[in-house]
């Protein structure tokens, strides 16, 4: 049993919501521990996994939020930068899960969020977990 953290930039509850249950759900059925704290928004995601691992209280991560594409090109910052910031903390061996939904609209983010149809969220906790087993079996 391994104690996770789920960082989510809440800002769309509904999805948000989904996203959740379905990395909590796929957590716990594997038997972890899980508890799940709330950032500003997904260029923040990063900068909190680092300070959460440097308390040493969690072994693994589960990143969530939803960014849909808008007018501007803050997406692709946004998107980019955040996915940037959660790469270079894996290549530096953190367990981590990206569950962040990049999209072009909210139906879109609908369907990857729902754990009944592409459970994304789901999916992250899936991978934050195969990164934990590997750092487990190479330490």
């Amino acid at each position: 049993m391994a104690n996770f953290l789920i960082i989510e930039a809440r800002f769309y509850d509904h999805l948000n919501d989904m996203l959740i249950d379905g990395a909590r759900a796929a957590l716990k059925a594997a038997g972890h521990k899980v508890e799940v704290i709330t950032v500003p928004g997904a260029l923040e995601i990063p900068g909190a996994i680092a300070l959460a691992e440097a308390s040493g209280q969690f072994e693994g991560f589960v990143a969530i939020g939803v960014v849909i594409r808008g007018e501007t090109y803050h997406f692709e910052i946004v998107a980019g930068e955040s996915a940037r910031g959660i790469m270079a903390l894996t290549m530096d061996g953190f367990a981590i899960g990206n569950g962040i939904l990049t999209v072009e609209n909210e139906q879109q983010a609908l369907v990857r969020a729902d754990p009944k149809q592409k459970n994304k969220g789901g999916e992250a906790a899936q991978a934050a977990m195969a990164l934990l087993a590997l750092k487990e079996k190479f330490a």
